[in-house]
């Protein structure tokens, strides 16, 4: 990938959790297009390795690794293998994160009936452990790599992290309220992150992203003729620009963040790249 932009991240070290999933991919493309050596950090280690394997081909420097974002021990190992291979981490981006069916209602609007409903998942019957795995996935799966990474990147000059907040933190959508309010937890995290380490070089910021097609919401997007759904519907006439984002849209922003001589007094922000989704009232 050759990115429009004209970003130097020559000799940094750029590590991405989650990045064998879509936009992670294209986020760790941008990066190495731009000379930072980047670590692809998954649960799948083919996945990673092969958004690493394709990086290499179009030349850039990077490597993949098998990384559970929930276990310190796991994340210890993926820094001990990018150290050797690449030095310390310049750039932390906490991409990884997702949502589960038990953390999902089945209807947007509760009916009184609906409580004698055997087939529908009201908010009711939401299980706790979904609830429980949507949170630690997101929130402690951004904690735990900065812990992690962040050490090395204290009174390092031009550190920075971005996290991956989303829409759902101006306002949650219908049906998921576990992944909304552990997206709200990113963007105050972020927040707090960007003050407490503002005496040390680090700038802490994020992206908002608002509805782009990827692999973990597909079926909900798209029927299996490849149609959209009503869902899917619903969300673009909610969307002033009538579309889904296409990854290579959250690009401009990352790059920006990420890079000191274009960003370099801003901290502690959750910006929204959603084509309008979240100014529209609707009307």
């Amino acid at each position: 990938m050759k990115v429009p932009f004209n970003i130097d991240l020559k000799d940094k070290v750029a590590v991405v959790t989650g990045g064998g999933g879509v936009l992670c991919k294209a986020f760790a493309e941008a990066l190495a297009s731009c000379g930072a050596k980047v670590a692809i950090l998954d649960l799948n280690e083919e996945a990673a390795k092969k958004v690493a394997e394709d990086i290499k081909k179009d030349g850039g420097t990077a490597i993949g690794v098998a990384a559970n974002v929930l276990k310190i021990e796991s994340l210890e190992a993926a820094r001990k293998i990018i150290e050797e291979k690449f030095g310390t981490c310049d750039i932390l981006i906490n991409g990884a994160g997702g949502n589960h069916p038990k953390g999902t209602t089945t209807k947007e609007y509760f009916e009184t009936g609906d409580l004698d409903v055997k087939e529908l998942t009201t908010f009711f019957d939401l299980d706790p452990e979904g609830i429980q795995f949507v949170f630690n996935l997101n929130f402690i799966g951004t904690l735990l790599p900065t812990q992690v990474f962040g050490k090395d990147m204290v009174n390092k000059k031009s550190a920075g992290i971005v996290n991956v907040s989303s829409m759902n933190a101006f306002a949650p959508l219908t049906k998921i309220p576990a992944y909304s309010g552990a997206k709200a937890a990113i963007s105050n995290f972020t927040q707090w992150l960007a003050v407490h380490f503002s005496r040390t070089g680090i700038r802490v910021n994020a992206i908002a992203p608002g509805f782009f097609e990827t692999n973990q919401n597909a079926k909900l997007l798209r029927d299996e003729e490849g149609n959209y759904t009503p869902r899917a519907d619903k969300i673009i006439s909610q969307t002033p620009m009538g579309r889904f984002g296409t990854p290579e849209e959250l690009l401009g922003t990352l790059l920006w963040l990420v890079d000191d001589g274009a960003s370099g007094f801003v901290n502690g922000t959750v910006i929204p790249v959603d084509g309008g989704f979240a100014a529209y009232s609707g009307v």
